[in-house]
């Protein structure tokens, strides 16, 4: 198993124990995401491409790994996600080239082509 599926794994089992354990925060954060990133102003694709640069900046792998996926579900393209990526280099700086080569690994495992 490597990094991305560990860290796919490890976001299944913590979502079920959450759930299981009726936590009305967790609950509550979910109901706020669901809100969060359905079309409006911006369609979810936008936004999803939004969170992939935020998570490069906040050195989230997780968000980095999730946000990917949500942006490609959301039918974004390969172009789109590298620029998104790129955007959080620049407003990260030097320390955000260190989250963007992880973004990269899962950029390239999403979009092999």
């Amino acid at each position: 198993m490597d990094k991305i599926d560990e860290i796919v794994e490890k976001r299944k089992i913590a979502h079920a124990k959450l759930i299981d354990l009726n936590s009305k925060v967790y609950k509550a954060f979910l109901e706020m995401e669901k809100v969060a990133f359905s079309d409006g102003a911006l369609p979810k694709k936008v936004k999803e491409l939004i969170a992939v640069g935020i998570s490069i900046v906040v050195n989230c792998e997780s968000c980095i790994q999730w946000h990917i996926e949500q942006a490609s579900k959301a039918n974004a393209i390969k172009a789109e996600v590298l620029e998104a990526i790129e955007v959080g280099i620049e407003m990260g700086g030097g320390p955000a080239t260190v989250s963007a080569r992880f973004a990269l690994d899962v950029w390239e495992r999403i979009f092999p082509h």
